[in-house]
This record gives structure tokens, sequence and C-alpha cells, in this order.
């Protein structure tokens, strides 16, 4: 079904329950990370926990580190296989 320009494919927006829930959760925003310090912080906790609190932290005081993407990974191209024919005119290939 192709919409018309000026026409939403989704009128209504996003749905007011997410934006009630996403509210609600960020109200508990300093108490998530104090808990997230606490784990980090013990030493009695599990070392995963340990770093997956420091990590979570770190992620949100500073956004997710970036995922470098490549073909073979050692940096190499990223090969897809697509062939391209250029066309001089209808249906004459250059």
């Amino acid at each position: 079904m192709a919409f018309q320009p000026g026409q939403s494919g989704n009128p209504g927006g996003r749905p007011k329950a997410s934006a009630r829930v996403r509210d609600a959760a960020r109200e508990y925003t300093e108490a998530a990370i104090e808990t997230l310090v606490s784990i980090m912080r013990d030493d009695s906790a599990a070392s995963a926990a340990r770093v997956s609190a420091a990590s979570a932290i770190l992620d949100r005081g500073y956004g997710k580190a970036t995922q470098p993407i490549d073909g073979d990974g050692e940096g190499g191209p990223i090969h897809a296989g697509i062939a391209v024919t250029f066309i001089d005119g209808p249906g004459k290939p250059s």
C-alpha cells in the first residue's frame, strides 16, 4: 500500500502507553544508577556483575562504543556480490 504525499503510515503517532512507561521508568534513573554503582563497588559481588554494572554506567554516561564493521575481521572490504550494469538508452548495455 503506497501512501500519498503528506500521508503518514502511522497517523496516531507513537502509542501513549509507551510514553507513560518511559516516563515512569525515568523516575527511577537516580536510584538505578545508585544501584549500579553499589554493585560495581561491591567486592563480594561476582566479577561479571561488577563489570556489567560498570559497563552500564559508562554506556549511559558516554554512550555505547561504536562497533566497526568489516568484511574479514581485519578491516577489509565488505563484499556484497552485487553486479551493476549501466545502460545507455533503453535496453542497450554500454
